[in-house]
């Protein structure tokens, strides 16, 4: 059979980069999902994207789908036909859901009983016949976050679309979208190689589009930069940053880039360095450039404009850029004029939540908790003292002129204005750190000082939202709630050593004492539930099995960081030493089955055998191993002495018939039992473990 290139684009006005970079994904799949489902053979799909543009190359396409017989087996005749030989309804339903006429079904044999069948025959279809419904349902499938509709149309798109090719070979396919129809012209870039192209085949489209100065793929766009990126850093001797985010955002924003170099002036350089960061990167896609780590008055303009007029494209770059240096610059000066205290009672101005009040309220509760937790920690009182400070400062910067206009420099500015204002270096960083860590992966505060105000802003929002029932449902998280226990259970790893579950009592405390009306039992077993959920998935996700997890959540630990480090232990000792740990998940299992938990745990020595006291012994002394291990937090320990049970439980059930005829003996091996369990109860439950052999 003979095959053809399908080649597909939909031209458009500028589409929004991370719109694109989606759409780049779903494009290939739907187009293949589409010639799947109709049946038409087809070879590899390449996908090319620009701002104004998707395309796709299929090679390979089939001329027509192949013709195919295809019979059905349906009800039996003793049900599809009554004892007159008429068709039931059974009959007629099967016979209309296969699109024949009862009339048409076949009787067949199949292992001794009477079927009816239904044969069909699909013949083939041409492939110009089929696909331009196939790419207009493409095109409709595309999901966006936002799609509009423009003109007199009601087609619905990301951007308007204005042109369409669409080619079989050599013939034009009729595809038709929002009034138009595909035709041979394509339209190259906009300043280069402004107005219609034509193509004259389906090979011929990407060569065309090339020679319209259009770099057809997100991944060459991508080596143009960076090689235009790697070109400057040789010729300054500078380095430049390129955040992942920005860079793809950059990629997206042109179709034939060019790397430029523009200058601002060096008295910038006397604002701090994030909020000039932030308005080149942030504001205006600029990449900066740093001399050994410090940050030059140069940086990276990635152009979609004509490379011959580079001194017009840079000069224009860098007028904006210092327009919007000159404003950090005065916003910056304009802040200094107040002491970074003078801003704190602006926050009444600012809401965080219509039911837990502002940002000042806010403020307060986050202080009251911080020094809450240091009595918790029991800290030095000059830690207090900071921490105290650095919470009641924290979001004072929230309503000054740079963060209102730069938002993404939030606390780090603050960090400054304390400075400047005379508070501590480490009130200061206290005040930068504590929106840390911002998302998973990122680093926790590095200061004690910064790790309390951190986790008690976090800790305040957790428990305020849950009191006015706007915990997290399902995929929808709109107050990042998810990332802020895992924010504050990172906190408590790097070494805050405070109680969860206290810290959450003290917060719900200055909730209640604020008049905040909700029901304190339930949001605090919600709250902690949400943590320990939070604990089970991140631990899962990092590669520890659900069964050593289940069985640590087993023995009623709330503490975060006690669950991951016994978790850890746990599976450690399991994989250093599997026999002797699935054997006593077994022995574990067994007596746990056997005992009778309303018997207690006060036996009678004397009614025991020898085995029975060597497993009373071993009970005994693992179990004031176990209760020092757990104290001092030594897990890895603890599973060791529960590991030196294994010998002789496993010689009292080899030995011993627990059932005894004799009814004392019996509930006493029962309370022997009950014992044994007993040493597991704050561990694990071994009960949960899988067996690993």
């Amino acid at each position: 059979m003979t095959s053809k290139t399908l080649a597909f684009e939909i031209g458009t006005e500028e589409i929004p980069a991370f719109d694109l970079q989606n759409a780049t994904k779903q494009f290939p799949k739907l187009l293949i999902e589409r010639l799947d489902d109709i049946g038409l053979s087809h070879g590899d799909i390449d996908c090319y994207t620009t701002p104004r543009r998707m395309i796709a190359i299929v090679a390979d396409v089939a001329a027509s789908t192949e013709a195919l017989v295809e019979e059905h087996k349906g009800p039996s005749v003793k049900i599809a036909f009554d004892e007159e030989g008429n068709p039931t309804k059974a009959a007629e339903g099967f016979a209309r859901g296969k699109g024949i006429d009862v009339g048409s079904l076949e009787r067949r044999e199949v292992d001794g009983v009477e079927y009816v069948f239904a044969v069909t025959s699909k013949p083939a279809m041409s492939a110009t016949e089929l696909l331009p419904s196939v790419l207009e349902g493409v095109i409709e499938s595309i999901s966006w976050p936002k799609s509009m509709c423009w003109g007199t149309e009601k087609a619905l798109f990301s951007r308007p679309v204005r042109w369409l090719v669409a080619y079989l070979g050599d013939e034009i396919l009729p595809v038709r979208f929002a009034g138009l129809e595909a035709g041979n012209v394509t339209y190259g870039h906009r300043f280069l190689s402004p107005g219609a192209h034509e193509v004259n085949r389906a090979d011929d489209l990407i060569g065309v589009v090339r020679s319209a100065h259009v770099v057809p793929s997100e991944d060459e766009r991508k080596a143009v930069i960076a090689s235009g990126v790697a070109k400057v850093e040789a010729d300054t001797g500078y380095t430049a940053v390129l955040p992942p985010k920005t860079l793809t955002e950059v990629i997206n924003l042109s179709e034939y880039p060019t790397v430029m170099v523009g200058t601002f002036d060096e008295m910038f350089l006397k604002v701090p360095e994030e909020i000039i960061v932030d308005a080149m990167l942030m504001h205006q896609r600029y990449f900066p450039l740093y001399d050994n780590g410090k940050l030059t008055n140069k940086f990276i303009i990635v152009s979609n404009g004509d490379p011959e007029c580079e001194t017009t494209i840079v000069d224009g770059n860098e007028r904006v850029v210092a327009a919007r240096l000159y404003d950090a610059k005065f916003f910056y000066e304009e802040d200094l004029r107040h002491p970074l205290e003078a801003y704190v009672e602006h926050l009444d101005e600012v809401v965080f939540q219509e039911q837990l009040g502002t940002m000042r309220s806010k403020t307060d509760r986050v202080a009251r908790l911080a020094e809450k937790l240091c009595v918790d920690a029991d800290v030095e009182a000059s830690i207090t003292q900071d921490v105290a400070r650095a919470a009641l400062l924290s979001k004072a910067d929230l309503v000054t002129n740079a963060v209102i206009e730069f938002t993404s420099v939030q606390g780090i500015m603050g960090s400054y204005y304390a400075i400047e204002s005379g508070e501590s270096e480490r009130v200061a960083q206290a005040i930068a750190e504590h929106y840390r860590p911002r998302f998973a992966g990122d680093e926790p505060p590095k200061d004690i000082v910064g790790k309390f105000v951190a986790a008690a802003d976090k800790l305040d929002t957790v428990c305020g939202l849950f009191a006015v029932d706007q915990a997290p449902t399902g995929s929808s998280d709109p107050f990042a709630l998810r990332r802020a226990a895992l924010g504050i259970i990172s906190i408590l790893q790097s070494g805050l050593d405070i109680s969860l579950e206290r810290a959450i009592d003290d917060a719900l405390s200055i909730y209640q004492e604020s008049d905040l009306e909700f029901d304190r039992e339930k949001t605090r077993a919600e709250v902690l539930e949400f943590f320990i959920t939070r604990c089970r998935v991140m631990l899962h996700d990092q590669g520890m099995p659900l069964d050593a997890i289940d069985a640590v959540l087993a023995a009623g630990v709330l503490e975060p960081v006690t669950i991951i480090e016994r978790v850890a232990a746990l599976q450690h000792a399991r994989s250093e030493s599997a026999d002797t740990f699935d054997d006593l998940a077994t022995a574990y299992g067994r007596a746990n089955n056997l005992r009778d938990a309303d018997a207690g745990i006060d036996f009678d020595p004397t009614l025991f055998s020898e085995s029975e006291t060597k497993l009373a012994d071993a009970i005994a002394k693992a179990s004031t191993e176990v209760e020092e291990y757990l104290a001092d937090g030594l897990y890895e320990p603890a599973l060791d002495s529960l590991a030196s049970l294994r010998t002789p439980i496993d010689e009292f059930f080899e030995t011993t018939m627990v059932m005894d005829d004799d009814d004392r003996i019996r509930a006493n091996r029962m309370k022997l039992l009950n014992r044994f369990i007993g040493v597991f109860a704050n561990v694990a439950d071994f009960g949960l473990m899988v067996k690993t052999r």
